[in-house]
């Protein structure tokens, strides 16, 4: 077959193929659309008084608006006694907020007009427009009690130990407290500051609890006579720069400046004492000779503890001494003759 006849045929089947193409597509136009109906059978009206019963849900995109402490108090009548809080008090007689009464509520968890025509129903899209700093994260709770608590002379709070960890404001502190401190200040969770402070740092309790310990069991000190809970440069949380600023508060005599100084003792106190709690004397972190011979091994003193038996030769240390005997002005002398703290 020659190529014209080829192409001939290919030509007369593809207008075939069309041609019927073309017809169908036709024919299922022609056919009327039939509109489905559904079987459901139409809802029977609802009354009107029943409508008007319901719960109005928020409508998208209107504002909250503020409706005053007195409209929050007809469902939170437990709150009544926020009145007589220190931290109401506060508002009204803070230096340029002079917030009243009617707005405290709303300062801290927002316009409450849409929660309220809520009428309690958490289903309604405006029962969650209010603010609960309790359900918070630790930085967005702690951000509504920096409006008013920003700036203070003792507050850096922003990138502390506690922010950095998201501990918020109201892991510490309730501001609708009245129970335990009776609405008095700083209205802490629980009766003290360390009792506060022991929520999270259980280990530091049991420390306390040693033999040899701070007085805070007495109520004597609190854990803020050192640690800045609110925030601060230092590590731990330190009210002052250094950890011996921070002891000299109090161990003024332990200060100086000395004439024969003891390294260690004016570096960091901690070298010898646990500031918490120990069972050893003087809050040591180990007893004596023990202790001293950490760093101090010989010495001008012999290498065994006199050597007057076999146990004695083996072990380089002063058995049954203790360095501070003779060596009693541990921490520094200023006695001519004192290069050896001894006097």
């Amino acid at each position: 077959m020659d190529k014209n006849n080829c192409r001939r045929i290919r030509s007369t089947t593809a207008a075939a193929v069309l041609t019927a193409l073309l017809a169908s597509l036709g024919a299922f136009a022609a056919e009327p659309v039939k509109e489905r109906v559904p079987d459901v059978a139409a809802p029977a009206a609802t009354p009107v008084a029943e409508k008007a019963a319901a719960p109005q849900p928020a409508v998208a995109g209107k504002p909250a608006e503020y409706v005053g402490a007195d409209t929050c108090m007809t469902c939170h009548a437990g709150h009544e006694s926020f009145k007589k809080n220190i931290h109401a008090a506060g508002m009204a007689n803070m230096k340029g907020k002079n917030i009243e009464f009617s707005k405290t509520c709303e300062t801290c968890h927002g316009p409450g007009s849409l929660h309220a025509a809520a009428g309690g129903d958490a289903s309604d899209a405006g029962f969650a427009t209010i603010k609960n700093p309790a359900k918070l994260k630790g930085a967005d709770a702690s951000a509504v009690c920096l409006q008013c608590h920003e700036g203070g002379k003792r507050m850096h709070w922003q990138g502390s130990t506690h922010d950095m960890k998201n501990v918020s404001c109201v892991n510490c502190h309730g501001m609708h407290a009245d129970k335990i401190n009776h609405g008095k200040a700083p209205l802490l969770k629980a009766a003290t500051g360390a009792q506060t402070c022991y929520l999270c740092h259980a280990e530091k309790k049991s420390q306390i609890r040693k033999s040899g310990h701070m007085p805070l069991v007495e109520g004597k000190m609190g854990c803020t006579g050192c640690h800045n809970a609110h925030g601060s440069p230092v590590d731990k949380l330190l009210a002052k720069n250094t950890v011996a600023e921070t002891c000299y508060q109090c161990h003024q005599d332990k200060r100086g400046p000395f004439m024969w100084d003891h390294a260690p003792a004016r570096e960091n106190c901690k070298t010898c004492h646990d500031p918490h709690g120990s069972h050893n004397d003087k809050m040591l972190v180990q007893r004596s000779p023990m202790l001293c011979q950490g760093c101090h091994v010989g010495g001008r003193h012999p290498a065994t503890a006199y050597g007057n038996s076999n146990s004695d030769i083996v072990s380089n240390r002063l058995a049954y001494k203790g360095c501070v005997n003779c060596h009693f002005a541990i921490h520094g002398s200023n006695h001519p003759s004192g290069k050896w703290l001894n006097r």
